[in-house]
């Protein structure tokens, strides 16, 4: 009988914390029912001592979804635990996540502290966790440059102390797959009653050994591991859901199976990058626009053939629809709601939809078609009508040997304002031409376009990074025109800027 491996996806805490990517609640909870269709076993929906607004996510998170346990991070610190429990009040299963520094340099310079000390700090926190709760993760915080005797004194000692799971952190994405296979093996063997608890991996991708770390921590004994969506996460990100949960499917011989509908990968990626305007990277592994092309002739013709003889993997099994339905400008509200659903978007706000529709058909006017990112950066992106600035009409003159000149028409709560000015580009006077209205002493910081899918009628998304008054905030913009989208994007972030 095949071992059972437990997913713990933690894309709307550790995956949060990409800049940028923040949710609002309501977009939390469209991603948690995603992941509990997609069979994830706990969902780690915040850490509710951080802000109001994590608080107020994890309790909705709790009301929203049924099967899945929710987790809730906190500190050895008992008001953050306190307040964990408070947030998961209406959670069906329920799981406080807490733990410390294990490493010397934690221990030194983070807390000041002693190994022994440590080790009591974590005993007390998981007995005051376990006062009001049957399931308490404790995590080992940079576990992965732990020495192994020390690691194994504080799994034993939180065990003991009524830990039902360990999670072992590789937080700086510094071990080597072996190196922390062996880690796991280690407690196994050296970690009295360690049978009593899970053990649990939560690799970081800093050298991009996040998957093989995580794959050997698994053969080695670990049966949960903690990913997220399209490996988002902090600095380089974390283990990608969609290559443990594959890599387990393709490779029968490991004989380890998860509770994963694999079918909901590619719409729950989609999902994901589309609400938190995080762009998936072309060769990305699984879901990457590449994952499943074949451009070299010696590749298609053996595709063409046998298609076992490139592709381990049939894209259907991760919902890659090839039979999909075409969208075009004839196309009707229908068909936009079933690539919709396909994608992992229901909408069943009748005027909603009929917002998206009437995007869907401007954007249809300009492009034969509408790929499903196309509709999925329409059903994300944020309704400009709600914003304090709208952008009104932006007309450029660029061209070789002629200074690009940009007119620009703002709408700001409702009064009108007009600007032109010239630029080193139509992007350069287009923003010029903004900053003439928007009178702010702003610093662009970053600045960043990637087309969607492919063609030259595609539509762009712009990413910027814009710092005001000591504070970077983050714009996405989308259009078929480049220069538009940069403004969209600028605008985005004059919106968050700070009262």
């Amino acid at each position: 009988m095949s071992d059972r491996l437990f997913i713990f996806d933690t894309t709307l805490r550790d995956g949060e914390q990409v800049p940028g990517c923040q949710l609002n609640t309501v977009e939390k909870i469209q991603v948690a029912r995603a992941l509990e269709q997609l069979g994830v076993d706990v969902i780690e929906a915040g850490f509710p001592i951080s802000s109001p607004g994590d608080y107020h996510s994890v309790i909705e998170i709790s009301k929203a979804v049924t099967w899945p346990t929710i987790c809730a991070l906190t500190r050895a610190v008992q008001k953050d635990i306190d307040v964990a429990v408070e947030a998961l009040q209406y959670a069906k299963h329920k799981r406080i996540h807490t733990g410390i520094g294990t490493s010397d340099s934690h221990i030194k310079y983070k807390f000041n502290s002693t190994r022994e000390e440590i080790i009591e700090r974590a005993v007390w926190a998981v007995k005051y966790a376990r006062q009001f709760v049957d399931e308490v993760e404790f995590y080992a915080e940079d576990a992965g440059r732990t020495d192994n005797e020390y690691l194994a004194q504080v799994v034993e000692a939180v065990i003991k102390a009524g830990a039902t799971v360990v999670n072992i952190p590789d937080t700086t994405g510094y071990c080597l797959p072996l190196e922390f296979g062996e880690k796991i093996k280690y407690l196994k063997d050296h970690v009295e009653h360690i049978d009593q608890a899970i053990i649990s991996t939560h690799c970081h991708n800093d050298l991009g050994m996040a998957t093989a770390n995580t794959l050997e921590g698994v053969l080695n004994g670990a049966r949960q591991v903690e990913v997220t969506i399209n490996g988002i996460g902090e600095r380089a990100g974390n283990t990608s859901l969609e290559e443990i949960a594959m890599i387990l499917k393709c490779h029968k011989d490991i004989d380890i199976d998860t509770n994963i509908n694999t079918t909901k990968i590619f719409p729950t990626s989609r999902m994901v990058s589309s609400l938190m305007n995080m762009p998936v990277q072309p060769n990305k592994a699984i879901v990457g626009r590449n994952a499943f092309a074949h451009s070299s002739g010696i590749h298609q013709d053996g595709v063409l053939k046998n298609v076992q003889t490139y592709e381990i993997i049939d894209p259907k099994d991760v919902g890659i629809d090839d039979n999909s339905i075409v969208l075009t400008a004839r196309s009707g509200r229908a068909a936009l709601k079933h690539r919709l659903h396909i994608n992992g978007v229901d909408v069943s706000d009748e005027h909603k939809i009929d917002k998206i529709y009437e995007k869907f058909l401007q954007l249809a006017d300009q492009k034969k078609e509408v790929s499903d990112a196309d509709v999925l950066m329409l059903a994300g992106a944020d309704t400009a009508d709600q914003h304090a600035v709208r952008l009104e009409f932006l007309q450029v003159t660029t061209g070789k040997g002629v200074k690009s000149v940009a007119s620009i028409g703002l709408d700001i709560s409702g009064q009108k304002f007009e600007a032109a000015s010239s630029g080193n580009g139509p992007v350069d006077a287009a923003i010029k031409a903004l900053k003439r209205i928007i009178m702010k002493q702003m610093t662009l910081k970053e600045f960043t376009i990637q087309a969607i899918s492919k063609g030259s009628d595609d539509v762009g998304k712009v990413h910027m990074q814009v710092e005001y008054d000591g504070q970077l905030y983050y714009g996405f913009g989308a259009n078929t025109d480049i220069v538009t989208a940069s403004v969209e994007a600028y605008i985005d972030c004059i919106n968050k800027f700070r009262k």
